[in-house]
């Protein structure tokens, strides 16, 4: 059963996953956002990719207890449970900026997925939690090391320790999301909020993507001279000099 639909609106895929009544993350779910993710990230025609929700109040609203029950008593579950991994890394590795659209309840590992994306834009409505101590576990998918990364230690402790609910306000306030967009027609909205990211060279901000998503794990050395070697890649471009040409004659590069 297909849980992801996929809209090419220009040059932004629009992934939205629907799987009623309360969008659970299955292992075959994450399977399927896995070839997903894959495809798009060789497709040079997409310069941006949002993830959203498709059932009303629900972004994903965690991962679907059933299966970690059955992987929990040694049984077979569809889909391949090592997804989970490498889907959050190859959303960081892909070229295009990963945007999540949290349009409802991301607990879990819907908190997770949107930890992993680039960024992250929140409906007024939304939710964020990593609620895993209360049912006797702990984040698996990136919560206790994505997180911290994010908002800070501190804030990350105590929300992992206590398992409370943070909505869209509070999560704008602790960096948890870039910004929060109304409700009626979110995504709409989050799609004006990409539009300055699509009309830029695509070669510069998969550039740019790296050098922050990669350089921000190194020592600020490497990371320098990470961010050095791109940016001479870049420089070297003929249609890059076009763009500076363009620019330095006073006509604006696009």
């Amino acid at each position: 059963m297909t849980t992801w639909s996929l809209d090419r609106r220009g040059t932004v895929a629009l992934a939205t996953f629907t799987r009623p009544p309360h969008n659970l993350m299955s292992m075959a779910a994450m399977s399927e956002l896995e070839a997903l993710v894959e495809a798009i990230a060789t497709d040079d025609g997409i310069s941006v990719m949002v993830l959203t929700g498709g059932v009303p109040g629900y972004f994903v609203a965690h991962a679907d207890l059933d299966d970690l029950m059955r992987l929990g008593r040694g049984e077979p579950v569809d889909g391949d449970p090592g997804s989970w991994g490498r889907t959050f890394s190859r959303l960081a590795t892909m070229p295009q900026p990963v945007v999540a659209a949290v349009n409802g309840q991301a607990w879990g590992g819907g908190c997770e997925l949107a930890l992993a994306c680039t960024m992250r834009v929140a409906a007024a409505s939304a939710h964020f939690s990593q609620p895993e101590v209360t049912v006797g576990i702990i984040p698996g998918a990136g919560g206790t090391q994505r997180l911290p990364r994010v908002v800070g230690p501190g804030r990350a402790a105590e929300m992992v320790l206590s398992g409370r609910a943070v909505g869209a306000e509070e999560a704008l306030r602790i960096a948890l999301v870039e910004a929060v967009l109304p409700d009626d027609r979110f995504v709409e909205h989050v799609l004006d909020w990409v539009r300055p990211i699509t009309e830029k060279p695509r070669h510069a901000v998969a550039a740019a993507k790296r050098a922050l998503v990669e350089g921000t794990d190194m020592p600020l050395a490497d990371g320098l001279r990470l961010e050095g070697r791109l940016f001479i890649e870049c420089q070297a471009r003929a249609d890059t000099i076009e763009l500076q040409s363009r620019f330095r004659d006073g006509i604006p590069p696009m």
